[in-house]
Formats: structure tokens, C-alpha cells, sequence
């Protein structure tokens, strides 16, 4: 039998059945992650740099991209690397981080999608008061209230996991999730594990509660509203919140919502697999595709890149002309 104190590092088993298509995979996540990365940037440049986007809402949107980018490269680097080495290990204390970055980012998410559907609330149904209300004093407020509200709930189940004694360096995933550290440990973790339940319903419940609310208020609003642009005006500003928000919640909920936290870890894996890399590359594009003001910034900036590409091929195109025609006189002459 181990103790914390001997285990130095976890071997992560992350996918046993499917050795032989190890480099595909690797190949597609590598796809999924650039994608995700680059989309995520991408959003990110456009409101730093369009006036249209300097609104308390597109600052949110432009904290959660980053957020994305941080919760997704937690799992992602080591994920990738496990696919492609022989060795896939991970030190004792590398893994204890993993699992608090993890868990931490992913509570901020939630509380942060809430805080996103309360500012819909406040600039449909009290939009003469939302300069107001949601002035920069309150949007930094709000995003320092979700880190520090995401700090302790996750740090003293982190510090738990942290202390258990371990009967086993194998931790059947390709990261390190609470289920299967839990499942390593030499003592019986039923109480941990109702524990553990009962902070992620308190994170993930609490803030769906809030979400629905508001939402209730944002859909009897529109409905009230006479004109029928008005409402599709409405409608449009809230599809990509309330998209992103029910692949967020669905997703998690069957995960982390439950009393048992100790079966069917093989089918986790591929759950985990969706929501972390399939989820967060939807993000970028849902609020891309469905927002129209940014597709209005997004159109007009790609339509200002592409004269200037055009520009200086034609540019290259004119001197190549020029000097192969000086060329061959060269050659002529000679």
C-alpha cells in the first residue's frame, strides 16, 4: 500500500483500447485545439480593436473567450502529449494543479454565464438605466466576484484529494479528473464523493436557477415588445448566450451532477473528450455565426485584410512581371 507521501507521479491511462489509432487522434485534437485557440483569438482581437464591441456585454464575452483558452489548454497540452508519448506520466503535484485549474476555470465559467444572462437581463428589460447599472466599475466587479466566488469552492476539495492515500500510480483518464483520483484511493471516498456531488450541484444548479430567471424575464420582456424587429432584434442578441449556455449545462450536469462518481469511467472519458475540446471549439463560432453585430465587425474587418492581401500580391505579381521582362532583354541582348 502507498501513501501520498511516496506517490511522486500518476501514470495517466488514457485511451488502452484504441493504441493503433493513437496518431489520428493526436492529429484531429491538434486540429480541434488550433481551431479552438485561434477562433478564441480571434473574437479577442476584434473587441480590442472595434469601437462597435466596447460594450459591458462584449467585455464579457471577451473574459470568457480568455477563460476558454486557459480551461482548455489545462487539459489539452498534456492530453496531446500523452498521445504521443510512450511514458504517460504525470508528477503527483502536477496532477493535484491540473485537477484545481481544472475545476477552478470551470466553476468561473458558470458563475460567469450567469453573470452574462444578467446583463442580457438589465439591457432588455431595464435598458434606459443599463449604462447605468452596468457601468465599468460594476463589469470589473462582477468578473473579480467570480474568481474570488470560484477560489474556495474548489480549493478545499483539491486540498482533500491532495491528502488521500493512494493504492495505485494508474488513474484510468486522460487527465486528472476527481472520479478517477477518487477511485485510486485506499480509503472508502463515498463521503467525498457525496461531497463532492453536492458543491458541483451548488455551483451548477445555483447558477442554472439564476440563468433560468432571468431568462424567464428576457423572454417576457421581448414578448411584449409591439414591433416584430424589435423582437427578432432581441431574440438575436440572446441565441448565442442561450446556445452555449445549454451545451454547457447538459454537458456537465450528466458528468458532475450525480451521487456516484465511481462508475462508468470508460464512458466519461469520451463525455469529457466533447465538452472540453468539441464544446469549447463551438463557442468561437456559435458567438461569431449567431451575433450579428459580430458578424457585421468580423465581415468588415476580413473585407480590409483582403484588399491589402490583394494589394501586395498584385504588388509582387507587377515586379515579378517587371523582372523577368528585364531578364530576358538581358538575355536577348547577351
Amino acid at each position: 500500500m502507498r501513501n501520498q507521501t511516496s506517490m511522486i507521479e500518476f501514470t495517466l491511462v488514457s485511451f488502452p483500447s484504441v493504441q493503433e489509432l493513437q496518431i489520428l487522434l493526436f492529429l484531429i485534437l491538434l486540429l480541434v485545439y488550433t481551431l479552438t485557440i485561434t477562433g478564441n483569438i480571434v473574437i479577442i482581437s476584434l473587441i480590442w480593436t472595434d469601437n462597435r464591441l466596447q460594450t459591458p456585454m462584449y467585455f464579457f464575452l471577451n473574459n470568457l473567450t480568455f477563460w476558454d483558452i486557459l480551461f482548455t489548454t489545462t487539459i489539452a497540452s498534456k492530453l496531446l502529449a500523452c498521445l504521443l508519448e510512450e511514458k504517460k506520466n504525470i508528477p503527483f503535484a502536477g496532477c493535484v494543479i491540473q485537477t484545481y485549474f481544472y475545476f477552478f476555470l470551470g466553476t468561473v465559467e458558470f458563475i460567469f454565464l450567469e453573470v452574462m444572462s444578467f446583463d442580457l437581463y438589465v439591457a432588455i428589460c431595464n435598458p434606459l438605466c443599463y449604462t447605468i447599472i452596468m457601468n465599468s466599475r460594476a463589469c470589473l466587479l462582477l468578473v473579480l466576484g467570480c474568481w474570488e466566488g470560484a477560489f474556495p469552492s474548489v480549493l478545499c476539495p483539491t486540498i482533500v484529494v491532495s491528502r488521500l492515500p493512494y493504492c495505485t500510480e494508474e488513474i484510468s483518464h486522460f487527465f486528472c479528473d476527481i472520479a478517477p483520483l477518487l477511485q485510486a484511493a485506499c480509503i472508502d471516498t463515498h463521503f467525498i464523493e457525496m461531497i463532492s456531488c453536492f458543491l458541483s450541484s451548488l455551483v451548477v444548479l445555483t447558477s442554472l436557477v439564476l440563468t433560468t430567471v432571468s431568462y424567464t424575464y428576457i423572454i417576457s420582456t421581448i414578448l411584449h415588445i409591439p414591433s416584430a424587429q424589435g423582437c427578432q432584434k432581441a431574440f438575436s442578441t440572446c441565441t448565442s448566450h442561450i446556445t452555449v449556455v445549454s451545451i454547457a449545462y447538459r454537458s456537465n450536469i450528466f458528468m458532475y451532477v450525480r451521487p456516484s462518481q465511481s462508475h462508468s469511467l470508460e464512458f466519461d472519458k469520451v463525455t469529457a473528450i466533447l465538452t472540453i475540446m468539441g464544446t469549447l471549439l463551438l463557442n468561437p463560432f456559435i458567438y461569431s455565426l449567431r451575433n450579428e453585430k459580430v458578424k457585421e465587425v468580423l465581415r468588415d474587418a476580413v473585407n480590409k485584410i483582403l484588399p491589402f492581401c490583394t494589394g501586395n500580391l498584385e504588388s509582387l505579381f507587377a515586379k515579378n512581371v517587371i523582372f523577368n521582362s528585364w531578364t530576358q532583354c538581358g538575355v536577348r541582348h547577351a
